[in-house]
């Protein structure tokens, strides 16, 4: 049996360890609250950063401009065409997809798929094959645009 003096001391100890845990949680939740130079005022928030490599999604868009853009997502590296029909010849259409993997500037931190689809004549569209070298021929304009605008950048 516990006697009455000592329920105080372990209730004492009890408090202490609790406050002891929340501040030690409190302490590693904080962070600053004032500006590291000074002033009083909040840390300004940092915009985030592109999840790629910044050449290969600026030679990516630059590359694909002349089709509609659906989809684009910096963060994930994913930039998806809408269709896009040649007016020289109607009855195919072509959409793209890349994926850019790295987020360093290199020939297999990229990779893109293009489908294709031929219309029968009477407004429906069948997929059709694509030559593999479509692929290869976009992934190398994207490569070569990108080293263009990084040379460019560093040149200044």
């Amino acid at each position: 049996m516990i006697e009455p003096s000592e329920r105080g001391w372990m209730a004492r100890g009890a408090r202490v360890v609790v406050l002891g845990v929340a501040l030690g949680a409190l302490a590693a939740c904080g962070g600053r609250l004032t500006h590291p130079l000074g002033g009083g005022h909040p840390p300004v928030a940092q915009a985030p950063a592109i999840g790629v490599n910044a050449y290969l999604w600026r030679a990516t868009l630059d590359t694909l401009a002349f089709m509609p853009l659906a989809s684009a997502d910096p963060y994930g590296g994913v930039i998806i065409t809408d269709w896009y029909i040649n007016p020289e010849k109607p009855d195919e259409r072509f959409k793209a997809t890349v994926y850019i993997l790295d987020a360093r500037l290199r020939a297999d931190g990229l990779a893109v798929t293009v489908f294709k689809e031929v219309n029968n004549g009477s407004g429906v569209w069948t997929t059709s094959p694509t030559s593999d070298q479509t692929s290869t021929d976009i992934e190398n304009a994207i490569l070569t645009r990108a080293r263009q605008l990084r040379l460019s950048n560093l040149k200044g």
